[in-house]
């Protein structure tokens, strides 16, 4: 079965060649040009990934970001205006996946929803056997079923989150760079030194865990190296 995309932007034109691009690639699109045209398919069909416009007129695109977060899982990736920022800085945290700037390449688009629903697909099959159940201090991760536990109380993460978590927890008692941790996650070049992305998602995990930056117990920066979970 195809996977079903919603696409929310305000510029037809856009919309119009992102649906004509993924429909090539086989995807079922629900193209909508409002948030509130949007709610009632966000409710009424299970979809495998959103592509959202950050300015939407009426309800805006974080907004129905938040309203997504609100019930689903499943990735989101915001497109924002060039230079917005703070757009992108607070789409990451009300819970996008991922973000690109307009104007953008199609094929780069097409590149990065491929990444996204590969991450997603893989927390979402079958039931876990043990070796796929993560548990350290009070945390315990379902690789299989995408299902985070801290102190036996759910946490409601992205994927984008998750794979962070996975990934420090696999690796716990090393550090692992931004670098290392981007490549890991969307397995592209897109990375540059400026990126703040997997920043704004480690503050975003912290916030959730109730980790303190000062004091962390879980997640630890190390100084111009990266990130670690104490083994």
């Amino acid at each position: 079965m195809p996977d079903k995309i919603l696409i929310v932007d305000d510029e037809k034109e856009i919309a119009d060649l992102v649906a004509l691009y993924l429909e090539s690639e086989n995807f079922t699109v629900f193209k909508f040009y409002t948030a509130e045209e949007a709610l009632h398919c966000i409710q009424n069909e299970t979809l495998d990934l959103a592509i959202l416009d950050v300015m939407l007129p009426g309800m805006s695109g974080l907004q129905l970001c938040r309203r997504i977060r609100e019930q689903f899982h499943y990735p989101v990736i915001m497109l924002t205006a060039k230079g917005e920022e703070i757009d992108k800085i607070t789409g990451l945290t009300l819970g996008a996946d991922d973000y690109m700037t307009k104007p953008f390449l199609p094929l780069e688009l097409m590149a990065r929803v491929k990444a996204q629903l590969r991450r997603y697909k893989t927390y979402n099959v079958g039931a876990a056997p043990e070796e796929d159940v993560i548990v350290h201090s009070g945390l315990v991760l379902n690789i299989r079923t995408h299902e985070c536990m801290l102190n036996e109380r759910p946490l409601q993460l992205t994927p984008t989150e998750f794979s962070i978590l996975r990934i420090l927890c696999q690796q716990k008692g090393k550090v692992v760079s931004s670098e290392e941790l981007f490549h890991q996650i969307w397995g592209d070049e897109y990375f540059s030194k400026n990126n703040n992305t997997i920043t704004v998602h480690i503050r975003h995990l912290r916030e959730k865990m109730g980790d303190s930056f000062e004091s962390p117990k879980y997640i630890k920066t190390v100084w111009g190296c990266g990130y670690k979970i104490e083994a």
